[in-house]
């Protein structure tokens, strides 16, 4: 049975101008055909018509960056990674669930404990819970005691690393993930590059034998030289700290780099707003609390004031929040689009960004773009996202291959979802 969408405007994913009076036609899971205006509008018996006078219909929304096995709130790394796999298979489980009732209906997990996310995943897809889609790397790869070395992704050396791509590959990995410098992973050096050129050369080198892209965690400028150099497919955050305090040093030269090879990197830009989030709402902080919101907010400053950097100098971004980690709710997205549109994004770029551009860079061929034989992943809001991105917390219908998912609302997503950037 064919479905037949309208509503004032559809944005297609692409970048391209919204289109006016549109209808959606969508057939088995599929979209069959986007019209222009009346000349699409069904006859009588053509199929089930779904009328949205006064809104806009868009991809659904893809976020490139989460880690399902982390709650978003408050666990630390360690203390998570102490619950049984049992428990977080659920957990990862329940992060997808809260993304797709956000209208994200695709998740990209950068990290979990062994297999739980490809176990989640299977689950997914054999029709036991609903959730985003999920596309996993299972661990990501570490040196012993590097970042998230809890979640069994650890090896050392050429062959050894090669091995490790390989027993990924065997699991179901659909892209290998590189922990390219510490993190926040006590003990771990943020500020230094975790491998040596060689060693990242191989991991990349094996990972694309095996038909695997790679991207890379990335928080200080020599790691993501030495992924650049490798010939990564995508970075991860690209910070520049330079010593244990958390300061960090652009440099333009290692941001040339990445514009010249055409590296995407993902933006996270909403996990340290959502960490400043949560501390404001208490009403008295001890004085190490009052640290880590100034520590978070000059993050956050800093941050933003890259990614405007970086753009002008030719980098381009998808839209990743790091949900999971620390403070942040997979319902974040919407303030990660914001926070973007508030630096150098205008709205159409930043939704693509969360659409085709995502993606595109994911390699997920049939999502994305409201085009005809695409999975029918559909949203659509009340009103105009062009004109107000909060329009996105606003939900009328929330489509996953053609079927519909729990409809819900502002009221529905946390605090820091419907919050607004700092």
């Amino acid at each position: 049975m064919k479905t037949f969408i309208t509503a004032d405007q559809l944005i297609d994913g692409t970048g391209a101008a919204p289109l006016r009076n549109p209808v959606l036609e969508l057939e088995g899971g599929r979209i069959r055909a986007v019209h222009n205006g009346s000349a699409g509008r069904p006859g009588p018996d053509a199929g089930e018509l779904l009328e949205y006078p006064g809104a806009t219909i868009l991809p659904g929304l893809i976020d490139t960056h989460v880690h399902l096995n982390l709650p978003g709130t408050g666990p630390t790394l360690e203390e998570a990674m102490r619950e049984g796999i049992e428990v977080m298979t659920a957990t990862a489980m329940g992060s997808a669930a809260q993304a797709l009732r956000a209208g994200i209906t695709t998740v990209r997990d950068l990290g979990a404990f062994g297999t739980t996310s490809f176990a989640a995943r299977r689950a997914l897809d054999l029709g036991y819970g609903k959730g985003a889609r999920i596309v996993a790397c299972g661990a990501p790869i570490t040196i012993t005691g590097g970042h998230c070395w809890q979640m069994g992704g650890a090896a050392d050396g050429i062959e050894g690393l090669r091995r490790k791509v390989r027993e990924l590959c065997r699991d179901g990995a659909d892209f290998i993930k590189v922990m390219g410098s510490g993190g926040g992973t006590v003990g771990t050096r943020s500020w230094k590059p975790s491998f040596t050129r060689d060693e990242m050369n191989a991991i990349v080198d094996e990972a694309h034998r095996n038909e695997r892209r790679v991207t890379v965690h990335c928080l200080c400028g020599a790691s993501i030289s030495n992924a650049v150099a490798a010939g990564a497919d995508q970075i991860e955050h690209a910070n520049f700290l330079v010593d244990a305090s958390g300061r960090q040093e652009y440099d333009p030269a290692v941001v040339d780099q990445i514009a010249r090879a055409g590296i995407p990197v993902t933006t996270t830009l909403v996990v340290y707003v959502a960490s400043v989030f949560h501390y404001r709402n208490k009403e008295r902080l001890t004085p190490v609390e009052q640290a880590m919101v100034d520590k978070w907010c000059r993050r956050a400053e800093e941050t933003l004031d890259y990614l405007d950097r970086m753009t002008r100098a030719g980098v381009r971004f998808v839209a990743g929040t790091d949900a999971g980690w620390r403070f942040t709710p997979f319902d974040a997205l919407m303030l990660e689009l914001e926070i973007m549109n508030k630096g150098s994004y205008a709205t159409l770029d930043a939704i693509t960004a969360a659409t085709g551009d995502a993606a595109d860079v994911i390699g997920a061929e049939d999502i994305g773009k409201l085009r005809p034989g695409h999975r029918a992943d559909v949203l659509v809001v009340d009103g105009d996202p062009l004109a107000d991105l909060d329009c996105l917390r606003d939900p009328l219908l929330i489509l996953q291959d053609g079927q519909s998912q729990h409809i819900t609302g502002r009221a529905n997503l946390t605090p820091t979802a419907q919050a607004k950037p700092l």
